[in-house]
């Protein structure tokens, strides 16, 4: 997912954006009111982490009501010191989706951030084609075609390569294709992942001029198109 986060302190903004990279998101950042505003209603994101004291002449609360009166139905998480049932009260009213006291735990805020990237894409039209680089891939039909050419692939590479094509350009870690392929919870200490990344790179790469499927050294795996 693609987050803007708004926050003017240094310390807790550079340790979100660190977290959220870390867990492959794409993480912009705004350290004022004003920026923040700016990029909230220029660019399209999956969620905004939104301070709610911020220097620049414009607080979070004001950000959150200029979004809302413009019809911008994006995901917001407020992000606050000011804990009390009213302060929350008014995030929410102002028009929140959450409203998260500070200090917090990273794993929290992760959390809720992926329940309401669940939630947003859930409200919109269902992606039914995915692509990169000639590459295709047809959800409904279940089929898989590079450059015009048919990849047949069985039901588990399919699985591995949505995965990848929906995480085009960011950095795929083995915990992210367990939980998102495999439905693991856990490290089954086997080598499943290389094995079938080895036989889709057959299937996907081989036979063609251009490798598609990148392995990130002591990360993970990258689907990238350059």
């Amino acid at each position: 997912m693609r987050i803007l986060i708004v926050e003017d302190d240094p310390t807790v903004r550079s340790f979100i954006v660190r977290g959220l990279t870390e867990t492959g998101h794409v993480a912009d950042q705004a350290d004022n009111g004003k920026d923040g505003l700016f990029l909230a209603v220029s660019e399209k994101f999956d969620v905004i982490i939104l301070d709610r004291m911020l220097p620049g002449g414009i607080d979070g609360l004001k950000i959150l009501e200029t979004l809302r009166s413009q019809k911008n139905s994006t995901p917001v998480i407020v992000l606050s010191a000011l804990g009390d049932v009213d302060d929350r009260v008014a995030g929410l009213k102002a028009g929140g989706d959450d409203y998260l006291t500070k200090p917090f735990a990273f794993s929290e805020l992760l959390a809720r951030v992926e329940a309401l990237g669940r939630r947003g894409r859930s409200e919109s039209a269902p992606q039914t084609r995915l692509e990169a680089g000639g590459l295709e891939m047809d959800l409904l039909s279940r089929s898989v075609k590079r450059d015009g050419q048919k990849i047949d692939l069985q039901p588990r590479e399919f699985r591995l390569l949505e995965f990848l094509l929906r995480h085009t350009g960011q950095v795929v870690t083995r915990t992210m294709l367990l939980e998102g392929v495999w439905d693991y919870h856990f490290d089954p200490q086997t080598n499943v992942i290389d094995v079938h990344v080895s036989r889709l790179r057959q299937k996907v790469d081989k036979p063609f001029e251009t490798a598609l499927i990148h392995t990130v050294r002591n990360a993970g795996y990258m689907l990238r198109a350059d």
